[in-house]
């Protein structure tokens, strides 16, 4: 099945037909005969999509919507609204509920189910990314949201900028938004590509030509990676249910079949630049989470989850170009000392302070990881016996040369650490694969590091090549 749908209808003839049309296009159909029933039916088990009539025995599609709000289980269920031949007093009051759309009957069947196909794309989208924000959430990576943000920005496309011209004027005392105009061929060379508008409206004249190229150019902002997440809704001045289905599959988020309407336009760019602040939030909120998955909280470095697959890709890397590279373990001499004689955040200090340092002497193309509580494990591409030698030293003397200051403390302490280091030979022939592995220099470095806290710490241990 393609998805759950809930028929709200009084009239039975009207659950029936409009019933036989999803289940031709394997929808799963629930069926309810009044608003009241709808919402027990979506609380109990909450559809894809609810296709509700304008007039129910007990309200309005504007009643339901409302209901559907006040839950938090059924305020994000989308709701497309249908009927006779709306007002637009009804249509702007059943938009501002929350509706995602109000259709008139008849409809024609290619338009419905391209506007049904639509919705529940968009609602299972939403839902996927509120998992993976609830998963941020229980992590504690979720920031809140933000009260206000910045005026979103629109961009009006068609063959007629003087009419657009004259829309956008109609339009600012009724939205909040930073209103632009372009002509089909000019929008994808705008000078603002790098900040694209947040919405993108799309007239289509009716005329085959033109609409072809506004259909194609749906395409292009979705297949752009400025563009792709921007809200698209077309308006047709022409009515064209094909065209308007085909819209819609190819991407459009929104559609206006009547013409230009500037308050339901105004209610829809609204609700569309809303939706786009929200999957932004939630995309960023992801991210973060990425970031913090491979992260030490505490030195801002990589974790071991990132430092072992990065050292394998070096290590492969390597084999392939027959390039050398090396991989050091670094342990801080007698931290345990510092944890004991000045306390846990005196450690942590110290910790960030050696992190800080160790990016510092190292290339931008190395990687240094903590590992362990005072463990670090730094890798370099590309680097000769030589080259890594000198770094291993220098490394060593960034931690051990300068004493670290510690908060809240009068004077500072010195620190030292030992390194162990291993380097893969240049050989790449089948018989040295195993020992040009990262795991395999990984065990040299850390025995080097063994030998070096037995020959007396604060210094550089080589381990043999992997030759």
């Amino acid at each position: 099945m393609q998805g759950k749908i809930l028929i709200v209808d009084g009239i039975t003839t009207n659950r029936i037909a409009l019933k036989v049309k999803l289940a031709c296009a394997y929808y799963s159909v629930i069926q309810a005969t009044s608003l009241a029933e709808a919402v027990t039916s979506a609380r109990k088990s909450p559809p894809d999509l609810i296709i509700t009539s304008l007039t129910l025995p007990d309200g309005s599609a504007a009643d339901l919507c409302r209901r559907l709000s006040a839950s938090i289980k059924t305020a994000s269920l989308p709701v497309l609204a249908i009927g006779p031949d709306p007002s637009e007093e009804t249509r702007i009051a059943t938009l501002a509920a929350g509706a995602e759309d109000v259709m008139h009957t008849p409809i024609d069947d290619l338009l419905l189910l391209g506007r049904i196909r639509s919705l529940i794309r968009a609602h299972n989208t939403a839902l996927e990314w509120h998992m993976r924000d609830d998963t941020s959430r229980a992590l504690g990576l979720s920031e809140p949201a933000a009260e206000f943000g910045p005026a979103g920005s629109c961009c009006l496309i068609g063959p007629d900028l003087g009419k657009l011209k004259a829309w956008a004027i109609t339009l600012r005392p009724l939205i909040h938004l930073k209103l632009t105009q372009a002509l089909p061929e000019h929008a994808g060379k705008r000078s603002d590509a790098s900040t694209p508008p947040d919405i993108y409206v799309l007239v289509v004249p009716g005329e085959p030509e033109k609409d072809a190229a506004t259909l194609r150019l749906i395409s292009a902002l979705r297949a752009s990676p400025h563009t792709r997440h921007a809200g698209i809704l077309v308006l047709q001045t022409k009515t064209d249910p094909a065209l308007a289905a085909n819209a819609l599959d190819l991407g459009a988020d929104d559609l206006m079949t009547d013409g230009f309407a500037p308050a339901e336009l105004a209610l829809r760019l609204k609700a569309m630049l809303r939706r786009k602040r929200m999957g932004e939030q939630l995309r960023a909120t992801v991210r973060t989470g990425l970031r913090a998955a491979i992260s030490d909280p505490l030195t801002g470095l990589h974790n071991r989850r990132y430092a072992m697959p990065h050292l394998a890709r070096i290590a492969e890397h390597a084999q392939t170009t027959g390039r050398p590279y090396a991989v050091m373990v670094a342990d801080l001499d007698h931290f345990k000392r510092i944890n004991d004689d000045y306390g846990h955040a005196a450690g942590d200090a110290v910790l960030i302070e050696v992190a800080a340092r160790l990016r510092g002497a190292l290339r931008a193309v190395d990687m240094v990881a903590r590992i362990g509580g005072e463990e670090f494990m730094i890798v370099m591409p590309g680097t000769t016996p030589k080259t890594a030698q000198t770094i291993a030293i220098r490394l060593c003397n960034s931690i051990g040369h300068d004493a670290f200051k510690l908060p809240g403390r009068i004077g500072a302490i010195n620190v030292t650490v030992s390194i162990g280091m291993a380097i893969s030979h240049q050989l790449t022939t089948a018989r040295h694969a195993h020992d040009l592995s990262g795991v395999t220099l990984l065990a040299e470095a850390d025995k080097a590091l063994y030998s070096a806290k037995v020959h007396g710490r604060n210094r550089v241990t080589f381990g043999r090549p992997a030759a």
